[in-house]
């Protein structure tokens, strides 16, 4: 069941509860703006003495609230069964950029605050030396950090990683632990850096493809012809912004890049957020442009990936949706996390207008789509071929990351940001204001399997239908599963106008028990005719399995 290529949805109303990548810089710059004021709206002084008193307070005041917000300093590992948190070496590290060595089995990421590059063993189960960023001014700048959204390994054991603040690429050396930088020919203006955000590099090790939020283009990077300090060597392919006829150009960014295996193919997404999203394809070898148009309820498309069978995969960090693009036909289909937990509220029921926010997403080795949910505060993993999404929660929140009340214990975020996949389907993450990273257990058996009859089922509105679901307990002693709904009926994940009715809401297992749950679901006369995506499964405290199902509302 598939939305063509340019099909419409009807428009709705967004309440959104974060803005793209652009939330750590607004946070950032709320900080230095308290700071300000507080300068500013002070008593005029004549006193210097009084007048850099008042300053050095505010300062301090301001770096106090920087530090509690963004640097973890009351960070400890909160594993859980299939998740394991490991804090970092270093105070207020903010970690973002990580990736994966396989071959020498070593964690590397970037300490977005401090300019270090860190490595973490899995064969000694420690974290090695960090490596200091020649250059870094928020090093030194109390309340600044610069941020590394991506980070990759060429095939000689290269670490590359993006720099916001100094619009620039970096490379280490693996032997000779060196850096080189490499400036992006352009600095826009209005921005004063590209914000490079996302990078390919061939599996050749010849050539790096790179975006930059701020910048409607796509870089080539020749990698034998690119100098250390210089621009050399990086050709610029400026993306048309035609779809976005009618928007300020500088409200267009450029969400990521990704690179077919054949590598002659490119895959680059758009967004003016809350108004519109575009995919285009770059053919390299005829130099053209193919675009993708997209549902009215999809403007914020970020993360990209292609699966095994070159379908692209692309996350929508503006609702809980995520979806397959067909290249060649341009047909969409659309999947939902499950809605936002409660636990990340502080609170025992969800919010209809809470979003659990994919943001950047990766093809496992064994073909498995795994994303991260940046509110949502989980990892997941989707299997194509059965239409099987696994979240496996992540057991760190901060308060001061949602809507949280003094009152409440449990409620926030961890700010898990950025991720990378090994070549033994094992995920590693970062946790950008907990100054740790994490590691989900994937070859641990999960507490329950589902199963769901129908796969498909088309529906009139006003009849019903019902969906047998099969929970069946893995564990060892008795376990309670709570039963999930959602679907693509709603940007949130929530049934909108589809009705839906467990037999059980909760359901005691005993080990190796299997319980079939029924659930009733009905479509109103408002629910607009199409195809949906009907998302149903159950939850413990640290994972949750969901089915998906095709969902057909005739005209």
């Amino acid at each position: 069941m598939v939305e063509k290529k340019g099909s419409k949805s009807k428009p709705f109303q967004k309440k959104k509860m974060a803005v793209f990548v652009v939330l750590a810089i607004v946070a950032v710059v709320g900080i230095s703006l308290v700071y300000s004021a507080s300068i500013s709206s002070g008593p005029s002084r004549e006193d210097g003495e009084n007048v850099s008193e008042l300053v050095s307070e505010s300062k301090a005041e301001a770096v106090e609230k920087f530090n509690a917000q963004f640097c973890g300093l009351d960070s400890h590992p909160n594993s859980s069964y299939l998740v394991v948190e490991y804090p970092l070496p270093a105070i207020c590290e903010m970690p973002l950029g990580i990736g994966v060595d396989s071959q020498n089995q070593e964690v590397w990421y970037v300490s977005t605050k401090n300019g270090t590059l860190g490595r973490y063993d899995m064969k000694t189960n420690t974290f090695g030396e960090e490596y200091k960023i020649p250059s870094w001014p928020a090093r030194e700048a109390p309340t600044m950090s610069s941020q590394v959204w991506d980070l990759d390994i060429d095939n000689k054991g290269n670490i590359w990683f993006t720099d916001e603040k100094l619009n620039a690429l970096w490379r280490f050396s693996n032997d000779t632990r060196t850096f080189d930088i490499f400036a992006v020919p352009e600095k826009p203006e209005a921005f004063g850096t590209t914000y490079p955000v996302s990078m390919e590099i061939d599996k050749n090790g010849s050539n790096i493809y790179f975006v930059g939020i701020r910048s409607p283009s796509i870089w080539i990077g020749n990698i034998s012809l690119m100098k250390n300090g210089t621009a050399e060597g990086i050709e610029r392919i400026g993306i048309p912004l035609d779809s976005f006829a009618g928007i300020d150009p500088d409200l267009v960014s450029t969400g990521s890049v990704v690179l077919d295996e054949d590598n002659d193919r490119l895959f680059v997404s758009l967004l003016a957020f809350n108004t519109k999203g575009q995919i285009l394809g770059y053919d390299l070898k005829n130099k053209s442009f193919t675009p993708y148009e997209l549902p009215d309820d999809i403007t914020s498309p970020v993360g990209l990936a292609l699966d095994l069978d070159d379908n692209l995969w692309v996350t929508d960090h503006g609702t809980s949706i995520f979806f397959k693009l067909d290249p060649a036909s341009g047909d969409i289909t659309k999947f939902t996390t499950s809605t936002v937990s409660p636990r990340t509220l502080g609170q025992s029921t969800t919010i209809d207008a809470a979003y659990t926010l994919p943001y950047w997403i990766k093809t496992g080795e064994n073909g498995t789509i795994w994303f991260n949910q940046h509110t949502g505060n989980k990892m997941s993993s989707f299997n194509p071929n059965n239409l099987t999404l696994i979240e496996y929660w992540i057991p760190s929140q901060n308060k001061l990351w949602g809507p949280c009340r003094d009152s409440v214990g449990q409620c926030g975020i961890s700010n898990a940001l950025q991720f990378d996949v090994d070549k033994n389907n094992e995920v590693w993450f970062s946790e950008w204001s907990e100054n740790k990273i994490g590691r989900v257990l994937t070859d641990r058996v999960l507490p329950l399997t589902v199963s769901v009859l129908p796969h498909n089922f088309t529906l009139q509105r006003g009849g019903n239908e019902e969906v047998r679901i099969n929970v069946t307990s893995n564990w060892n002693t008795t376990l309670t599963v709570d039963m999930l709904a959602s679907g693509s009926f709603t940007p949130t994940g929530n049934l909108g106008n589809l009705s839906g009715l467990f037999s059980e809401n909760s359901v005691r297992l005993e080990p190796g028990q299997t319980k079939q749950i029924s659930f009733i679901v009905t479509p109103t006369e408002q629910l607009v005719a199409g195809n949906y995506t009907l998302m149903v499964g159950a939850e413990t405290s640290d994972a949750s399995v969901l089915r998906a199902i095709q969902v057909t509302i005739p005209k």
